[in-house]
């Protein structure tokens, strides 16, 4: 009887503060009251309170951020055509975006996740460049990009400031085709860190493959970003009807 008791506190608690959050009473970017002043309004332990802000996280409604507390998440949603890849500033543009670059590390590494053999990746060490994409100043996107090595340095260091595409193109590479693979998966470590998300939290993957006119010269990557903060749009048009005889 107990413990039911206490489901019937913790999920009448969750409810109300996820009303407070949908009606505007707590607004997006807010910070929670502490565990101990929603304990004492609500009239249970801080246990309760604590299982009830721990099981909204995951619904994208809360954050938690150590030390500072828990907000309520912004709810806006970048959405972008299905084959925009924001490797260019000017594909940036198109959709009325403010972006901006952060690099996180340039290392030599082999690309060892499962996930892009549809893709088929090569098997030696290539130029891995991690950065985090940041639209109107919100991170939307963390991004892994493999290269090959034998890129010149000049482009590299361009790469703390440029998108990807734009660099190379600069350089006179062409791009030729893009293939997309996207699917759901939970946050990796360092999408975890940079969007201040619990660990298994849902996130939009897209693993890309860019081809360009020399066929020994690939870029491959993944971008995540969580699902309250980037959508995906496709338009097909209808197939022309055959002309009757």
């Amino acid at each position: 009887m107990a413990g039911q008791i206490g489901t019937v506190l913790h999920e009448n608690v969750r409810q109300e503060i996820m009303r407070r959050v949908r009606s505007g009473e707590y607004e997006a970017g807010q910070a929670l009251p502490s565990t101990a002043s929603l304990s004492e309004e609500f009239g249970v332990s801080a246990i309760t309170i604590k299982r009830a802000l721990r099981d909204l996280q995951p619904t994208g409604i809360l954050r938690s951020v150590p030390g500072l507390g828990t907000f309520v998440r912004e709810h806006r949603r970048f959405i972008r055509d299905l084959d925009f890849s924001l490797t260019s500033h000017a594909d940036a543009l198109r959709l009325g975006l403010e972006l901006s670059i952060s690099l996180v590390s340039l290392t030599r590494e082999k690309i060892v996740d499962p996930a892009f053999d549809p893709l088929e990746p090569p098997g030696q060490l290539m130029l891995c460049v991690r950065k985090v994409i940041f639209a109107d100043k919100a991170p939307i996107m963390y991004d892994t990009s493999y290269l090959p090595r034998s890129l010149d340095d000049a482009v590299v260091e361009e790469f703390g400031e440029k998108f990807i595409g734009d660099a190379l193109r600069a350089r006179g590479t062409k791009f030729t085709r893009t293939k997309l693979l996207i699917d759901a998966a939970p946050a990796s470590e360092q999408a975890r860190e940079t969007f201040t998300i619990p660990n298994g939290y849902p996130t939009l993957r897209r693993l890309y493959r860019l081809d360009t006119t020399d066929k020994s010269f690939c870029v491959y990557g993944v971008a995540e970003s969580p699902f309250d903060r980037l959508a995906c749009m496709v338009e097909l048009e209808a197939e022309p009807k055959k002309r009757k005889r």
